[in-house]
């Protein structure tokens, strides 16, 4: 008679290290992004450097005319795909629309070996609890990795207790229920990526949850520069160094 092991959660971990380096480093993985273009930006002939035809903004999608052919693209809809496999996605943040390009042959994606992480250690899987706030969530101004200000939704505080220390954070409150975190600490800039985000299983009805540290993850912008990542919010800023999850990406034997 079989029986089945529960990996162990060094092992488990390990497994999301390998989820995680096959996701950035898919065809069209953050790795892959080339270009955030605003078309609030655009010069009057709607032309994108290095793509074909012109984008213009019509009613709050984003036409694009090559060819004499016509496409719609809705915001996070369906993506155009171009010749030689690249991926053309309409976004829009605080009503401005944009479009998005990945490229399998970024450079980035190119000299990708991998994702630096702090070594896995028990003592940063802790008992958390999720205290939603009372008003239903609130938005805070914060600071963007292209240099602009956008607000950022926050539900609620994540509660833990790290050596007879308690630390919160606030936490926005994803729409699969999962808690997502913005957050830097005395690592950040220094022997890790400037800050990081850590998200967490959705909180059981008392707010109760697990808070494994060691899943502390690099934002995409880490990866291409062309990802608009939120900095952490006042109060996220843990005051220890938190060597655990990832640290840094990998390109050809360099950190970087």
């Amino acid at each position: 008679m079989s029986t089945h092991i529960r990996p162990t959660a060094e092992a488990d971990w390990r497994q999301w290290r390998e989820r995680r380096a096959a996701h950035v480093s898919a065809p069209h993985g953050p790795l892959a992004l080339t270009g955030t273009h605003w078309l609030d930006a655009l010069p009057d002939d709607g032309v994108i450097p290095g793509l074909p035809g012109v984008w213009r903004q019509e009613d709050g999608r984003i036409v694009h005319e090559a060819d004499g052919a016509i496409a719609v693209l809705e915001a996070e809809g369906r993506p155009l795909i171009l010749p030689g496999g690249r991926k053309v996605l309409a976004i829009v943040r605080e009503g401005l629309p944009a479009v998005r390009v990945w490229d399998p042959e970024s450079p980035a994606r190119r000299a990708f070996s991998g994702i630096d992480a702090f070594p896995w250690n028990a003592r940063w899987t802790v008992p958390g609890v999720f205290h939603p706030y009372d008003d239903g969530g609130r938005t805070v101004r914060v600071p963007n990795a292209d240099g602009r200000e956008r607000g950022l939704g926050l539900g609620g505080e994540l509660s833990f207790t790290l050596d007879g220390q308690e630390h919160r954070l606030s936490v926005t409150v994803e729409e699969d229920g999962r808690l997502w975190a913005v957050l830097a600490d005395a690592t950040s800039g220094k022997t890790s990526f400037r800050f990081r985000f850590l998200y967490t299983p959705p909180p059981a009805a008392d707010g109760s949850l697990t808070v494994d540290l060691n899943r502390a993850q690099l934002p995409p912008c880490a990866f291409a520069d062309a990802f608009i990542c939120p900095f952490p919010p006042p109060g996220n800023t843990l005051p220890f160094a938190l060597e655990a999850g990832e640290r840094a990406v990998v390109s050809q034997g360099l950190i970087g």
